[in-house]
């Protein structure tokens, strides 16, 4: 009796698993607020540099990289303290940040140079830039394999595919006026990104390097996120506040969610339970089932919410 007591009082006194937290950079406010996904409440806020737009974490969850468009910046944050750790310049007008399937890596897309940095995580040092031939870079987002990286430019109708190993263009793919998110499956055999002029989703065969299909969206397309299973893909509409749901199997949406004012980058937890979502003009994120495709509530965070990570 006394061991069973004593191995009770064991696993009480264990320290519980950090719950996952949504991290969503507030370009207005000049911070990015951490959610604690399991409460639905804003657990901390980090104090950043002017105008953070792009936010990645680290796979431990122990640092938040955020770039500073002001600053020209891209910089690393202690996800408990919000202690600075390290920064690094990366450009004109850095962008959306991602992190390599490993970890070892981040891609920022740096705006106004037509470049893509990439940084090792480690030492936060820039490995190198890659130079665009899509104007004004938005998203440089990782294959699933990491060979690869798909990058957005605004001003231009194509995605740009880079081969990591050679920091080249190898080829770029039409998807309509204003590309702006791009998402993959988890297999990584198709890509989705929005284009926002043209409110369509082009739908890429990456074997081949190819749109295979150009899907009517709804007004002002931006955000792009696939579900973790694979089914699904969200796509938020700038334009009329809401969240669609593309069905992967016959590229038809088959939902569509009320969100809030400029719906615009998101996330999915990686239990594919809920969608967090940046509305840039409430000053909150909308929180989406993202199984049932209700709209569950929205979470108050700083000014101009423009990114989320969840780890």
């Amino acid at each position: 009796m006394n061991r069973l007591f004593a191995a009770l009082a064991s696993i009480l006194a264990a320290p519980l698993a950090a719950a996952p937290f949504a991290y969503v950079s507030n370009e207005g406010s000049a911070s990015v607020s951490v959610i604690d996904v399991a409460t639905g409440l804003v657990a901390s806020t980090i104090a950043t540099g002017a105008k953070p737009r792009g936010i990645a974490v680290s796979l431990d969850g122990a640092r938040v990289f955020v770039s500073e468009q002001a600053g020209g910046a891209l910089v690393a944050y202690d996800a408990k303290t919000g202690r600075e750790l390290a920064r690094a310049a990366v450009g004109k007008s850095p962008e959306a940040a991602y992190l390599s399937p490993d970890g070892k890596w981040l891609a920022v897309a740096v705006e106004e140079d037509d470049r893509v940095a990439v940084l090792d995580t480690g030492t936060l040092q820039v490995a190198r830039k890659i130079a665009t031939k899509g104007r004004n870079p938005e998203h440089a987002v990782w294959s699933p394999d990491g060979k690869r990286i798909y990058v957005s430019g605004e001003n231009t109708d194509a995605v740009d595919i880079v081969e990591v190993a050679s920091g080249e263009v190898v080829r770029q793919v039409v998807v309509g006026d204003r590309p702006r998110g791009i998402g993959f499956l988890p297999d990584g055999s198709r890509a989705y990104a929005a284009a926002e002029n043209a409110e369509r989703v082009g739908v890429i065969d990456t074997v081949r390097g190819e749109a295979i299909a150009s899907v009517a969206a709804a007004q002002r397309s931006n955000g792009i996120t696939v579900h973790p299973d694979g089914r699904h893909v969200f796509v938020s509409s700038g334009g009329k506040g809401t969240v669609q749901v593309l069905d992967v199997a016959s590229n038809r949406f088959v939902a569509e969610v009320e969100a809030c004012k400029r719906p615009w980058n998101m996330a999915v937890t990686q239990d594919g339970s809920k969608l967090y979502v940046a509305c840039g003009r409430s000053d909150a994120v909308a929180v989406i089932d993202a199984r049932a495709f209700t709209r569950l509530g929205e979470i108050a965070v700083g000014k101009l919410p423009w990114g989320v990570a969840i780890r």
